[in-house]
Formats: structure tokens, C-alpha cells, sequence
């Protein structure tokens, strides 16, 4: 195809149509591959939920909670789990001098 010789609204159309074509087989591959697996899970037995399951973990360990680690020696309702950002209480507590293993529940 000799694409010197079409005109701007030629390559305009012929750039959609190949869009349009892209993704219908992108749908397609994807598809395709979905079969595939789907195919290999149920050669060795494995069900299709153990395949979705990522890093190892099932699904049934999602939305547990962390045991709280820390928590104010005067309120109890203040609590930290030792994960992400120290609390404004847990800050305080360890720019005033004071030990954080004396938080440690």
C-alpha cells in the first residue's frame, strides 16, 4: 500500500479503521488466552479461583485486620499497628524522650 499517494482524510480513515482493528483483536487475544489458561487450570485439577488468587494469598485472607501493636498508656482508644505513618500521639510520645517499647502492647 502506497501511502504517498492518499489524501489526509484517506489516512485519517484508514487510522481509525486500523484503531477499530486493534482493539477488536486485542478483545480477541485476550480472550483466546483467558480459554487457554482456563483449559490448563482444568487439565491438573486446579479450580479457576485458586488461579485469581495473587501474591500467594487466598481470597479469604483479604479484609483481616492487623493486631494493634501500640497503644497510649492513659487511652486506650489510641492505638497503632506499627504499619504506615506514625500517629500525632506516637510522635509526641517519642519527641517527649519517651521509649516506644513502653507503647508495645
Amino acid at each position: 500500500m502506497d501511502l504517498s499517494n492518499m489524501s489526509v482524510g484517506d489516512l485519517r480513515n484508514l487510522q481509525e479503521q486500523i484503531k477499530q482493528e486493534m482493539k477488536k483483536r486485542e478483545v480477541q487475544e485476550v480472550q483466546k488466552a483467558r480459554e487457554q489458561i482456563l483449559a490448563i487450570a482444568q487439565s491438573v485439577g486446579v479450580p479457576l479461583k485458586d488461579l485469581l488468587a495473587t501474591g500467594g494469598r487466598s481470597s479469604s485472607s483479604k479484609g483481616n485486620t492487623v493486631a494493634v501493636r501500640y497503644r497510649h498508656p492513659d487511652n486506650a482508644s489510641q492505638q497503632w499497628t506499627g504499619r504506615g505513618r506514625q500517629p500525632k500521639w506516637v510522635k509526641e510520645w517519642v519527641e517527649g524522650g519517651k521509649s516506644l517499647d513502653k507503647l508495645r502492647v
